[in-house]
């Protein structure tokens, strides 16, 4: 072989050596992101799991089933309980201790001390949260066989939550280190922040514990009104005292609450998972105070000291991610400092949030949602039923608009009719606009659990699910019939506003959701036949980008047809009456001739037209049910 030719054959095999190991130092440095990437979930669920125990746990609690199964670790000494509820209750809850929770624990200990003993904030609270588990079996064991003895259960619940926060605290590490492997295995605390977030959570911890031992005592009840405590200021019983101790405390974690919340709209405007864990802790805290407030005004029902307990968990569970995600982030005061002198135009911003909220789309679900009351009820509600339920409906609607846009923050760049939006436009964080998103969510969620019932709140959770989940995180961009599938999420308000006033649902409902369902379609395919051009810069697959305009516009005037023809099956079955008819006809008239224009002659402008006249149309339509039912 010649000289030339060894010199190319040893350069090529030096470039082969060197790909090979290069190679290997990839995957090497991949392999702990990927392990950590399946770990996660596995401490996730643990961590869930222990969550929900601790819920089923208060359950026990307020149905007073505690003693449902009067020995341990068997009930009445079988292994399957009685018929009876409360042994049904309590089994329940221990199965979901030893079957659910126990085992996801005891895995993710094993697998951090195999795999991630150099990681020490996730290995080293799974290995604490061992002992707490068998403390608190301990613990579970004698608060059955002594009768539930207060000081017990309290020390019980504060063994929950302190295996809880373990858990959160492994939890939020994995992911940290899943998203950045160069992230800091330790927790600083060194700015004003972080010192408010840590005496925030060593003050909920006291405040919750308290509450269990008051409510171990029998204390609960011994205060029947709220401020005061049976009309007096100063408690004439001890358990009263103990009743208002705890208030006490309540109160003065409070001013620490609003000085959080503040600090960190302030000092943390780009820090989503901070804002965002800060915001909903206190939003958490303050309908923690308003149940209980209730609870105790409207003598105890059984669904909101369920409910009391539930948040409870929740606001404890927000506290510890909070804590965690500041000391993850080691920010210093300089950092802080220098976030909190951005200037601030504080008039544009309340518009910029007004804007999040998309307000047009508010006050037409507004509208649906108020027709929904009157049909429902025959009669107009209430004023004061009439502002909690179209309040709460606001911020549902409002908040899932705000995530929305923090969803499509990207591609509303692209888009002409969306460039200008808040956070598109950079007037707000994306951080902001995340966390005032979720708050509005869940302040709704209250309002309507508080104040009108619990149908309406879990119906209109679940129009903010549908809507975020499934149509904005996968349907937007997954299928031509995201329009069409995710029509379900505006259709929902109608049934909020029903079960707002009978307290359930029935078959005219149902037909008020599906005339929204079916009117979805073409009032946003209009619209996207005049921004295709956008839609297709986003990347978004509307219905004219992937098919066509001939196409969209046949199917605009099917769906129309469709819908006239469903909104006159009503005075048809006899759940409507000759106003609602005479109209249902005359606007379906109307916007099968838009809808027959815009398959015919096809211009941006008609298409315009008919997105505009659409919305009218509904709003029409509903305000024509609302005087069919009065009248």
């Amino acid at each position: 072989m010649s000289p030339t030719k060894k010199k190319a054959t040893k350069k090529t095999a030096t470039k082969v050596a060197a790909t090979k190991v290069a190679k290997k130092s990839i995957r090497k440095a991949a392999a702990p992101k990927l392990i950590v990437g399946n770990f996660r979930y596995l401490v996730l669920a643990a961590a869930i799991s222990t969550f929900l125990l601790i819920v089923i746990g208060g359950i026990v609690r307020v149905t007073g089933s505690g003693l449902g199964c009067p020995d341990w670790p068997t009930c009445f000494g079988r292994i399957l309980p009685p018929p009876q509820i409360e042994a049904q209750i309590e089994f329940s809850h221990r199965f979901w201790a030893s079957a659910v929770t126990s085992p996801l624990i005891l895995l993710s200990a094993f697998l951090a001390w195999r795999r991630f003993r150099a990681v020490r904030l996730i290995w080293q609270p799974l290995f604490w949260s061992l002992p707490i588990l068998a403390i608190q079996g301990a613990l579970g064991a004698i608060v059955v066989l002594q009768e539930l003895p207060p000081y017990i259960v309290a020390v019980h619940l504060g063994t929950a939550f302190l295996l809880l926060a373990l858990l959160i605290l492994a939890t939020v590490t994995a992911f940290r280190l899943h998203h950045n492997p160069a992230q800091a295995d330790k927790l600083v605390f060194r700015s004003r922040f972080a010192r408010l977030a840590l005496g925030g959570a060593i003050g909920l911890f006291l405040v919750l514990v308290t509450g269990a031992f008051t409510a171990a005592a029998g204390a609960t009840y011994a205060c029947s009104g709220w401020p005061l405590c049976n009309g007096e200021l100063i408690p004439s019983h001890p358990l009263g005292w103990l009743h208002m101790f705890h208030r006490l405390m309540v109160g003065l974690l409070t001013v620490h609450m609003v000085l959080l919340l503040r600090a960190a709209w302030r000092t943390q405007r780009t820090q989503r998972g901070i804002l965002s864990a800060a915001t909903l802790t206190v939003v958490l805290y303050f309908a923690q105070i308003l149940v209980g407030a209730l609870k105790v005004s409207m003598q105890f029902p059984i669904y909101l000291l369920g409910l009391h307990v539930a948040t409870a968990a929740a606001v404890w569970a927000l506290m510890v991610v909070l804590v965690a995600l500041v000391g993850l982030a080691g920010r210093s005061n300089q950092d802080e400092a220098r976030e909190a002198a951005k200037p601030v135009n504080r008039k544009q911003r309340l518009t910029d949030f007004i804007l999040l909220t998309k307000p047009i789309i508010v006050a037409l679900l507004l509208v649906t949602t108020y027709a929904g009351m009157v049909v429902a009820g025959k009669a107009l509600p209430s004023f004061s039923l009439t502002f909690w339920t179209l309040l709460g409906g606001a911020l549902a609607a409002g908040g899932s608009g705000a995530i929305n846009q923090y969803i499509d923050r990207e591609i509303d760049q692209h888009m002409t009719r969306t460039a200008r939006r808040p956070i598109a436009a950079g007037r707000l964080t994306p951080a902001e606009g995340y966390a005032f998103g979720l708050a509005a969510l869940v302040i709704s969620f209250y309002l309507l659990a508080s104040f009108v019932n619990l149908l309406a709140a879990l119906l209109s959770l679940a129009g903010m699910i549908y809507y975020i989940v499934l149509y904005s995180l996968w349907l937007k961009h997954a299928t031509v019939q995201n329009i069409v599938i995710g029509g379900g999420a505006g259709a929902i308000p109608p049934l909020v506003g029903w079960a707002a006033v009978t307290g359930d649902l029935s078959i005219p409902a149902l037909f008020l959701f599906a005339i929204i369902f079916m009117w979805t379609p073409p009032h946003f395919w209009a619209l996207a036949l005049v921004k295709q051009n956008d839609y297709a810069r986003a990347g978004v697959p509307m219905l004219p980008v992937v098919r066509g305009e001939k196409a969209t516009r046949w199917q605009i005037w099917l769906y129309t047809l469709e819908l006239v023809a469903l909104t006159l099956l009503m005075p048809v079955f006899g759940m409507a009456g000759g106003f609602y008819a005479v109209a249902a006809v005359l606007l379906g008239a109307w916007l099968i001739y838009w809808a027959w224009k815009v398959w015919k002659v096809g211009s941006n402008k008609i298409a315009w037209s008919m997105y505009r006249y659409s919305s009218m149309y509904l709003a029409f339509l509903f305000f024509a049910l609302v005087v069919d039912a009065l009248v």
